[in-house]
């Protein structure tokens, strides 16, 4: 095991980090941007670096700056958590030539997974089954709109390198193609530096469901069931939830079995999640897609942590520093049930737009079996440069009805306040309240139906 670790990441998921090295004797290193000065990450570390000004091209994504407080601090080893770097093949490989392990899987199988076309191609080799659609970027719009006539509407366009949401355009009429298409390339270009899309058959009842996999360099690789994500705005996800409600067993271990050779496929080592689209109609007979995989521990860990008892941080850490899975597939068990709601700082009634501030009042809730993600305490500043969610609320119950009841009594308790604060905790509860929710299964469009957003 490593003796000091450097986190690049702020926020609950460093947070989260740092303690599961406590747990494990590892020393850590925190480092900061101008404005998380003050932050809790920064003060549980056992050092901590300032690695430049609040901008994220200044700072979180500064990699000479990172690798500087890397090297300076005798760090062995760098975990980059989710966004900023955690998907930055450069950055992994600059990493190794400075002789610092990236916690995470090789540079090239990142680079693969990474580029949505390229993993496309990858999975179809390993038998996981596609939707209609291209396994090669598409490099004109007269190009896409022959795909699309082929495939038929509705049509989804999805920028390669893609991620968290973003990059993505619906197109359901064939007058609407060619300004997405162009559209979504200048996007993509913008956001990711990388113009190159795809094409995919959109379907429009259906289910997200993700599956946690661990792989070793010993030949390990296990499942550790699914995580449904399928409440959504914009394709991001506001709550997730394990196990998948209504997914039988004969299914999850389709699913399960599918993911693992998928990584398998590609060479994975460390944590990641293979992404799926499940036929949500009954009469489809459990059909399902894959979608793409991300090579990175995920903002949902913590219920899949909840089923099955697994420090998913830990698994990484080890498997890193060259031990072997201390879990083998038969060890695997889901028990009782448990769901996270992402708790931002966003007003729903203004399209969520963000809400940075002073938190003047922040509480949070707690009692048995509810467990809360979150670097901010009363008096902490919501920043305008760093995503909006504030902490994370996971909740587990032996099933999933008192799951949700205690959920519920739980954002009943969540207390957040400071002038022009918004928040989603409303919305959240309007959600595990609602009857079609209660009753499961519900398919991605479920809240522009019912929240008309």
């Amino acid at each position: 095991m490593f003796d000091k670790v450097l986190i690049a990441n702020r926020g609950e998921i460093a947070l989260r980090i740092i303690r599961t090295c406590r747990d494990l004797g590892v020393r850590t290193v925190a480092v900061y941007s101008t404005p998380d000065a003050d932050a809790q990450f920064v003060k549980s570390a056992d050092e901590a670096v300032h690695i430049g000004p609040g901008a994220p091209t200044r700072s979180y994504l500064n990699i000479p700056n990172i690798i500087g407080a890397a090297v300076k601090t005798g760090a062995e080893a760098v975990h980059p958590g989710y966004g900023f770097l955690s998907e930055d093949p450069y950055f992994a490989e600059i990493c190794a030539d400075d002789g610092i392990t990236f916690i995470g899987p090789p540079p090239d199988v990142m680079e693969n997974v990474g580029d949505k076309a390229t993993a496309r191609k990858l999975m179809t080799a390993a038998g996981l089954p596609l939707l209609p659609g291209t396994t090669e970027p598409v490099d004109s719009v007269e190009a896409a709109e022959e795909i699309a006539r082929d495939i038929g509407y509705p049509v989804i366009i999805k920028a390669a390198a893609g991620g968290g949401g973003r990059g993505i355009t619906v197109v359901r009429r064939p007058q609407d193609l060619r300004d997405a298409y162009t559209t979504t390339r200048a996007n993509a270009q913008a956001v990711f530096k990388n113009s190159a899309v795809y094409i995919e058959r959109y379907l429009t009842d259906t289910r997200h469901i993700e599956i946690q996999v661990l792989c070793d360099d010993f030949d390990g690789a296990v499942h550790l069931g699914e995580r449904d994500c399928s409440v959504q705005r914009r394709h991001q996800k506001l709550v997730e939830e394990s196990p998948g409600p209504g997914i039988p067993s004969e299914l999850r271990a389709r699913l399960g079995a599918a993911a693992v050779a998928g990584a398998r496929a590609v060479g994975y080592r460390g944590a990641g999640t293979v992404e799926f689209l499940l036929e949500a109609d009954p009469a489809a007979q459990n059909a399902f897609w894959f979608m793409e995989m991300n090579a990175r521990i995920q903002v949902e860990h913590p219920v899949t942590e909840l089923v099955t008892g697994v420090d998913l941080v830990s698994e990484q850490l080890r498997v890193a520093s060259g031990s072997p899975l201390t879990v083998k597939q038969e060890d695997i068990e889901i028990s009782g049930h448990a769901v996270e709601c992402r708790i931002n700082a966003e007003d729903p009634d203004r399209g969520f737009a963000p809400t940075p501030g002073l938190l003047e009042k922040y509480r949070t809730p707690g009692g048995p079996w509810v467990r809360v993600d979150t670097d901010y305490v009363p008096g902490s500043r919501v920043s305008p440069y760093y995503d909006s969610m504030i902490g994370k609320l996971i909740v587990w119950g032996p099933d999933r009805t008192t799951c949700l009841d205690r959920a519920l009594r739980a954002l009943s308790e969540f207390e957040v306040a400071g002038p022009g604060v918004h928040t989603t905790i409303a919305m959240h509860q309007e959600i595990l309240g609602h009857p079609e929710f209660r009753r499961g299964g519900v398919a991605t469009d479920f809240l522009e139906r019912h929240f008309a957003l």
